[in-house]
């Protein structure tokens, strides 16, 4: 391992003896919050410091090995030792490593995602549709609940725009990788002459904020309407203005609910998706800033982001951010995104840590 990360472990060791001299301490039991606090930054040191220090370990008897290695008894014996040690040594190493890539704060949260047509008309639309099956999917064999926050249907199928929110451990730390321009290849329902046709749509991901780190929006920033909800029928069509449009003036930013009878359920619902757009996109202003990321493996949700190309000829699926290619279309659009999303995620934490070594 590089002398800097060696050093980082050498002072989390360090932490980890204050941490312990500190909740030993009267005054931290007394202090509950305290208590908490710093009970929680040692569980979070606990892996490390024992992985680091099975390491130190290794590492010395690995030396005490290579000084066997020449003696006519056991010398055979250090040797096949040795292979087993630096074997272990090397894995202990790719798991610090891991351990090392600070943790995302809002991976673990429940998210909302934002699909819209782009180019493409009607066919743009259809695939919108076709992309949300493929997320609800995705959702299903994670054991992930999704819900309909609100959605403008096609003229020909699928969706102008819909929003989903997903609700589950880890939801967004796997959908994080998917805002951005999704492009689609294939001659389209409408096309009379068999000619293949390109269409777009963008995703946009957004944390669910925790009521604690939302965003105080102030009313006067905010222009909300109330209409009557359209749908299917049913239930779904209310005789009252229980739809709620609200537009964030500074930003732009318009968000509209009418899954709820109530208007002041689907109030709530539109102002948290506002929140969570809001700070997304401050996020990934301040990431782009401060060059966070040397590759833009994590997207705006902006038209211009080029994620992915899905090519139905061919079966094909190309991830241009990592230039992945596999001819798994049809897999993928049952759900099975992980074929893209896991070498996303290795990128993304290889990239982690090579800028943690830099710095």
């Amino acid at each position: 391992m590089k002398k800097s990360i060696i050093l980082k472990l050498k002072n989390v060791i360090k932490r980890y003896s204050e941490l312990e001299s500190l909740l030993s301490s009267n005054y931290s039991v007394f202090d509950k919050q305290k208590f908490s606090i710093l009970s929680k930054e040692r569980a979070e040191l606990f892996e490390l410091r024992e992985s680091f220090l099975s390491w130190l370990n290794i590492k010395s008897d690995i030396k005490s090995n290579k000084a066997l290695l020449q003696d006519s008894v056991i010398g055979k014996l250090a040797e096949e030792e040795l292979y087993v040690l630096l074997k272990k040594k090397k894995e202990i190493e790719k798991k610090i490593k891991k351990l090392l890539i600070p943790a995302d704060p809002f991976d673990q949260n429940s998210c909302f995602i934002e699909i819209r047509a782009a180019t493409g008309g009607s066919e743009a639309a259809i695939f919108s549709g076709e992309l949300c099956k493929m997320y609800m999917r995705y959702a299903d064999l994670k054991a992930w609940k999704v819900s309909i926050i609100n959605m403008h249907a096609g003229e020909q199928g699928g969706y102008k725009v819909i929003i989903l929110k997903v609700i589950g451990n880890s939801a967004c730390k796997y959908l994080k990788f998917e805002s951005g321009g999704h492009r689609v290849q294939r001659v389209p329902q409408t096309e009379s002459q068999g000619r293949i046709h390109t269409s777009t749509c963008t995703v946009a991901i957004m944390p669910e904020v925790p009521k604690s780190k939302e965003i105080i929006l102030n009313i006067a920033d905010l222009k909300i309407d109330t209409f009557r909800s359209s749908g299917a029928g049913g239930q779904h069509v209310n005789t009252t203005d229980s739809a709620v449009r609200i537009t964030h003036i500074p930003t732009g930013n318009v968000v509209e609910c009418q899954d709820e009878r109530s208007q002041h359920k689907n109030k709530e619902k539109a102002l948290s998706v506002l929140s969570a757009k809001i700070y997304s996109e401050s996020n990934a202003k301040k990431a782009l800033e401060n060059s966070l990321m040397r590759k833009n493996l994590l997207g705006t949700g902006s038209r211009s982001d080029r994620n992915r190309t899905y090519n139905f000829p061919q079966n094909r699926v190309t991830d241009h951010r990592i230039n992945l290619t596999l001819y798994r279309l049809s897999e993928i659009l049952l759900g099975k995104l992980d074929l893209l999303i896991e070498p996303l995620l290795q990128e993304y934490q290889a990239d982690l840590l090579l800028m943690m070594e830099e710095n």
